[in-house]
């Protein structure tokens, strides 16, 4: 069988997600939230009173980066960086009262964006596709886990995979 990238798993998935950010960005763009600023919230909202460094660790993204981030936000109220008692050297990052209205906005938000994606998939539909990717990210994940106690990078040649499958 000829490959499709119109039918390659890899590719759906990663239109699906620049879509679905995309039409998230436009609808978060009048609250004067950025989506990096909104994955922020979401994870510290899961995780007040980590360091940066562990955030960013979650975010997957360089200290630096969040540091500007986290500068932006905190001159924004919408975080705070409060001293950690067992280290004076460390700030942990927490969300002000100033931000639970500006959530509750953005998980409508997400939904609004979410219903948009499923439109004409039933209820079960849509919970067996949410199944089936839970389980699809399990899958790497634990794979992906495997490889790194075998000290063999993200593939079985060792390499960093490249490309979408």
């Amino acid at each position: 069988m000829a490959y499709d990238p119109e039918r390659s798993f890899g590719f759906i998935l990663h239109d699906i997600a620049r879509l679905m950010r995309k039409r998230f960005d436009q609808r978060a763009r009048a609250l004067g939230l950025s989506r990096s600023q909104w994955q922020v919230l979401v994870h510290l909202s899961r995780h007040e009173g980590i360091n940066q460094s562990g955030l960013a660790e979650i975010l997957e993204v360089e200290n630096i980066t969040l540091g500007r981030l986290i500068d932006r936000m905190e001159e924004s109220g919408w975080v705070e960086r409060r001293r950690d008692r067992n280290d004076r050297r460390a700030r942990l990052l927490y969300m002000t009262e100033r931000v639970a209205p500006m959530m509750e906005r953005m998980h409508a938000l997400a939904e609004e964006a979410r219903n948009e994606a499923l439109a004409g998939l039933p209820p079960a539909e849509r919970e067996a596709l949410v199944d089936q990717l839970t389980r699809v990210r399990a899958n790497l994940s634990e794979r992906g886990a495997t490889l790194r106690e075998a000290g063999r990078g993200d593939d079985a040649t060792g390499r960093k995979a490249a490309g979408c499958a």
